[in-house]
Order: C-alpha cells, then structure tokens, then sequence
C-alpha cells in the first residue's frame, strides 16, 4: 500500500455533484497522469459515482473517502472499494475498519490517535487538516516518537506548498481539491484540470 501510494503522489479529493461529471472528471484526471481518485460520500450521488469511474476509467484507483462509520465502511465494502479514507476516526470505526476486506487510512490529528490507530494495525494515517494542526512542523514532530509512521496529509494544501509536504521522509502522498475545485468541474473545464493534475504529478 505504501508504494502504491508513493506512485499516486497526490489524491485528488473529489464532491461527486452527478455521475456524468465525475466520469469526466475522473478522465481529465487520469490524462493528466494521475493514478487515483479520492470519492468522499457527501453527497448522494457518490456511490454510484464510485462505481461508473471504476467501470468507465479502469486506469485509475478509485477510493472512498469520508468514510466516517461502521455503515459507510459497510457501504463501501458492498459496492467493492479497495481503498477508503477518513477525516479522523472513533474507535469504533477503526475497529470495523480493521475487520474489514479493504485498505483503509483513518484521520489523526494527534499523537494519541495515532497510537489508537496504530493499536489497530494501521500504519498510513491521513493527517487532517494537516496545515491548521501545525503541517510539516507536526509531521516533523511525530516523526520523533513514531518513526515507522506514514501520512497522507489534506487539508490546506495548494499547488504552492504540497511538494513541501512530499518531501518529508513520512509522507507518502498528499490529499487535495485544487485541481479539481467545484467551479473548474461544474464549468467542465477539463483541460485546465488535466493540465493541474500534469503539474502536480511533476
């Protein structure tokens, strides 16, 4: 998992509005070179739209994100999802998470929810929202006393400041919404979003 999310490099983290322009979104996305796709389940549309993406756009890792309780675990599971992630995490998810036939990167937003994410056997955790909770400072921190930690860190990353985030030696990728903001979807831009997931894959 680790190296495969090394290869993603960044997560686009996606509002699936409809089907039809996630789709579409989700090609733009993948001509740019990216190798994943993040589907967080606010929206009605999301599980349907999981499943067209990774039946229309094979190339593609789609994973679900805002997967916030044993339910939506349940939910992602039966719709067939390998890769789900959560803005932070309660122990009752993380017990569901662990049981469950998928990855699974549970939300951290501090040094005790990561030794409770760690106790359940998770060793990539999403550090959100990395840049208010302190970004590279805390990561660096964490570093410390966790070293075999790894994080996929959102929230408050931009094309300015997200390789500074790659750099550091426990991030294994980056979770963002810049190349795909709601305006630049809803006014099908599609080459202006593949030429901004071009350049964050570089």
């Amino acid at each position: 998992m680790e190296s495969l999310l090394r290869d993603c490099r960044v997560l686009p983290v996606v509002t699936a509005r409809d089907v039809a322009s996630t789709v579409a979104l989700a090609r733009a996305l993948q001509r740019g070179g990216m190798r994943a796709i993040e589907i967080t389940l606010r929206t009605p549309a999301a599980l349907e739209a999981i499943a067209a993406v990774r039946d229309e756009v094979p190339e593609i890792l789609v994973a679900a994100g805002t997967v916030n309780t044993p339910q939506d675990v349940e939910r992602v599971v039966a719709a067939g999802v390998g890769l789900a992630l959560s803005p932070g995490a309660t122990p009752q998810l993380l017990a569901a998470a662990a049981e469950a036939p998928l990855d699974f990167i549970p939300g951290i937003a501090s040094a005790s929810e990561l030794m409770a994410a760690q106790a359940h056997g998770f060793g990539i955790c999403k550090l959100f929202p990395a840049a208010v909770l302190g970004g590279i400072d805390l990561l660096r921190a964490l570093g410390g006393p966790f070293p075999e930690a790894r994080f996929c860190p959102t929230g408050g990353l931009g094309p300015d400041n997200f390789r500074d985030y790659l750099a550091q030696p426990n991030v294994v990728c980056c979770g963002g919404s810049w190349m795909v903001a709601g305006d630049l979807v809803s006014g099908g831009e599609w080459e202006t979003i593949e030429s901004l997931a071009r350049e964050a894959m570089h």
